[in-house]
């Protein structure tokens, strides 16, 4: 029995950032001696990561808690006796909690025992073994890098055997990430998930319900003056220059008449330092754009088109007229923002392996001197808050970086940066660190599995 949760929620000023992680789902199953117990199944960034028994994640906490010691988040207690309705539903708010904030400590996100006990949980899910394969991973030009991997080898190992065949230099392998991602036959193309350093990219396609899905290779940053920190490599330049190139032709950058006209001249001389510098002048360069979607400003019901990057969220909004209209959100006067589940889970044989239907994500805004909620439904909501998130975390950096007297931690590409904060932040951002109740519990039939809503405070 499922019952409705609370939303995901994320502050704009916490100083760690926390993975969605969610349990939606708990299957009862028969075991060997025929007894019963019961698995739970993860989610994250809105895909089936895996399913597991309480006894596996309490084994691994004891791997953890040996290596790690008392900077773990509380694991929920055994029970030896039969458990309530209502216990077994404190157990499972308890493991997702506990899964999102153990992700909050890059050095244990880096770890063999966190990372090795992920690798196999995937495995096991899907019904994989270890074995030599190969990976096509798709460039933003539309060619491919075939990789020759094993089945079990994580995003971090991918990198790096897809750097070692452009001659990526490996120092700047943090500014980029693999992508599942959906290409249409008329050319169009929608970026579906940022796959995650312990992620393994060989099970995530597998698994991947969504049609003609690829693993693609693209920089994962949204700061486009990040853009000068790779102009030495030319392996790195020719990615972001291909990738450019991509967003232009897809509109997901738009030069005007007169820089389209210098940026072609610019291609046929193959000239890629000059375009990019060109380049950091057309308007959306470097943003995620999303699918079409629709929000409620000004009135519900109106499609919109979002564009995320360099420190806003730029909103062409189609009104009820046929009219367009332009809004751009800046985000340092976002304060927080949840992503919600508005639908159900059918389990037929096991739960369905995306939650990309009936998604919402709103943001609290500060506008007039007044805080106001702007409400998107997408099924990209988990791409969008992970966009948010990643905003959040390089503006914290480059101010850290001109501020020797702030310290903050930032997992960034499995790589740990420390700087001082200031008081007043760190007490900020206590505001948004707690966990809020369920707000009800309806009982429901085993089949029509009510999603809950993620509820995290901080990033």
């Amino acid at each position: 029995m499922e019952e409705p949760r609370l939303a995901h929620r994320a502050s704009a000023t916490t100083r760690a950032m926390k993975m969605h992680f969610c349990i939606p789902v708990s299957q009862q199953q028969p075991d060997a001696l025929g007894g019963r117990y019961t698995l739970y199944s993860v989610y994250l960034d809105g895909f089936l990561f895996c399913r597991v028994r309480y006894s596996q994640l309490h084994r691994w906490n004891g791997q953890l808690r040996r290596v790690f010691g008392n900077c773990l988040p509380p694991f929920p207690p055994k029970y030896y006796l039969a458990m309530t309705t209502s216990m077994a539903d404190e157990r499972r708010d308890q493991l997702e909690q506990y899964l999102q904030n153990v992700t909050v400590d890059p050095n244990m996100l880096r770890s063999d025992v966190f990372v090795d006990f992920l690798k196999r949980v995937q495995l096991d899910t899907f019904g994989i073994t270890t074995k030599k394969a190969s990976l096509d991973i798709f460039l933003p030009d539309g060619r491919s890098i075939q990789a020759e991997i094993l089945t079990s080898d994580t995003v971090e190992r991918v990198l790096e055997v897809v750097s070692h065949k452009i001659g990526l230099c490996r120092e700047l392998l943090g500014y980029f990430g693999l992508f599942l991602i959906r290409f249409y036959k008329e050319g169009k193309l929608s970026v579906m998930k940022k796959l995650a350093d312990f992620e393994l990219p060989y099970v995530s396609l597998q698994r991947s319900e969504v049609e003609n899905c690829k693993v693609g290779l693209r920089k994962w940053y949204l700061d486009p003056s990040l853009d000068s920190m790779l102009m030495d490599c030319r392996a790195a330049v020719k990615l972001i220059y291909l990738q450019a190139i991509q967003d232009i032709e897809k509109e997901w950058a738009k030069p005007t008449q007169l820089q389209r006209q210098k940026l072609e001249a610019l291609q046929k001389e193959d000239n890629q330092t000059k375009f990019l510098e060109l380049s950091q002048e057309v308007q959306h360069y470097g943003y995620m754009q999303l699918d079409p979607c629709t929000c409620d400003y000004p009135e519900p019901g109106c499609g919109a088109i979002l564009s995320v990057g360099n420190n806003e969220i730029s909103c062409s909004i189609t009104l009820p007229d046929n009219q367009t209209q332009d809004i751009i959100f800046q985000m340092n006067r976002v304060k927080c923002w949840q992503v919600t589940f508005l639908g159900t889970l059918l389990d037929m044989d096991g739960p369905q392996r995306t939650l990309n239907q009936n998604l919402e994500l709103k943001f609290q805004y500060s506008e007039d001197s007044r805080w106001q909620w702007f409400v998107i439904y997408t099924k990209q909501a988990f791409l969008l808050s992970s966009c948010l998130k990643k905003m959040i975390s390089e503006k914290m950096v480059k101010q850290a970086a001109e501020n020797p007297e702030m310290q903050i931690e930032v997992p960034e590409q499995g790589k740990s940066k420390k700087y001082h904060i200031q008081q007043s932040q760190q007490s900020q951002a206590k505001d948004y660190s707690s966990f809020q109740p369920r707000k009800s519990k309806v009982k429901i039939a085993e089949v029509d599995c009510v999603l809950e809503n993620i509820k995290e405070e901080g990033l």
